[in-house]
């Protein structure tokens, strides 16, 4: 039987087994572990299964941290082989709740309507933590817009981005007015999904960052971080590390410097710093949180540094792609 176009070749197996071990050991440092697992996001992506197993072996690790950008790959690949890893995360009620509305954003990602009954329950459930319950509010509203003809036949704006996001960037005929973008994303009584449209409409108004509309793109983002939504203001960060603007700086020093602000929001802070690790002060302004009170965001700060490292190193891509072994 030949093999399938997802069956790794011998080198590749070892590379394979290589990046494997090196992101579900807890003896390895997790800037490492990190570098290994976006070299399996990379191969889970070109639609590798044992990469997306590998990626899913490491949801027994006690980091949250690590457990959550797991969840974000997985998404990523837009794989149905990803999504019982995915639903079993979002199930555990006594998973870090970062790590369940990961799992969430990434079944959505996935756009599986076979997972909408699940999002659907959570979303309606209403004991359920609210950072989940949000994030399961936006799965089902992406994956409906996904298979709608409507959402079929809209026409989106180019983006300059290749993630799969969890909402689609504003419709072209709103995507040029950065004053209407940033009236519906601080516009609470709106739907979050149409609020992180509008977040990534204006992600793409500031890309490439010359653009005249980027600067004045970023302080519109900037402002949601005043929202009342943890899960919100956690998305503005994440915004901020994929633009690495030098104009989102102070406001994202503002927000890991805010020992009352949501872990996971201080987190996102610390790593989209770490994006911009090239810019006068921002390698000083992590390593004060080396020592922070929460975990997430200590470890953030470490993936963070170990990012400046590269984006001062100019190396190609933040991945640890091991040599497969010649003997």
């Amino acid at each position: 039987m030949a093999p399938s176009a997802t069956d790794p070749s011998p080198s590749e197996d070892i590379a394979l087994l290589t990046l494997r071990k090196t992101l579900t050991s807890e003896t390895e440092p997790l800037a490492r572990r990190f570098r290994a697992l976006f070299s399996l996001k990379h191969l889970a992506c070109q639609g590798s299964l044992p990469a997306i197993s590998a990626i899913a072996a490491a949801f027994t690790s006690p980091s949250a941290l690590l457990k959550h950008e797991l969840a974000y790959c997985l998404g990523q690949t837009k794989n149905l082989a990803a999504v019982p890893y995915l639903k079993a995360v979002l199930e555990d009620r006594d998973e870090d709740s970062m790590c369940r509305h990961e799992a969430a954003e990434a079944l959505g990602a996935i756009g599986d309507v076979g997972s909408l009954e699940l999002l659907r329950g959570l979303r309606d459930r209403v004991e359920e933590v609210e950072v989940v319950r949000e994030t399961c509010e936006i799965a089902v509203a992406r994956i409906e817009w996904e298979n709608s003809e409507e959402g079929k036949l809209e026409k989106l704006r180019r983006s300059d981005f290749e993630s799969i996001d969890p909402a689609p960037t504003a419709p072209a005929e709103q995507s040029e007015s950065i004053e209407k973008l940033e009236t519906t994303l601080l516009d609470t009584k709106q739907p979050l999904f149409l609020r992180y449209r509008a977040m990534f409409g204006l992600r793409d108004l500031a890309s490439p960052p010359d653009l005249p509309t980027a600067v004045p793109a970023v302080h519109a983002l900037a402002k949601g971080f005043s929202d009342p939504s943890a899960l919100f203001r956690h998305e503005i960060a994440f915004v901020f590390g994929q633009l690495s603007h030098p104009a989102s700086i102070p406001a994202l020093s503002a927000a890991l410097a805010d020992t009352d602000e949501a872990s996971m929001v201080r987190h996102e802070a610390a790593e989209a710093l770490g994006s911009l690790g090239e810019e006068e002060g921002v390698e000083e302004t992590l390593k004060r949180f080396l020592n922070d009170k929460e975990q997430v965001v200590r470890d953030s700060v470490i993936v963070a540094l170990d990012m400046a490292e590269f984006e001062k190193g100019g190396e190609v891509e933040y991945a640890l792609i091991p040599e497969a072994s010649t003997a």
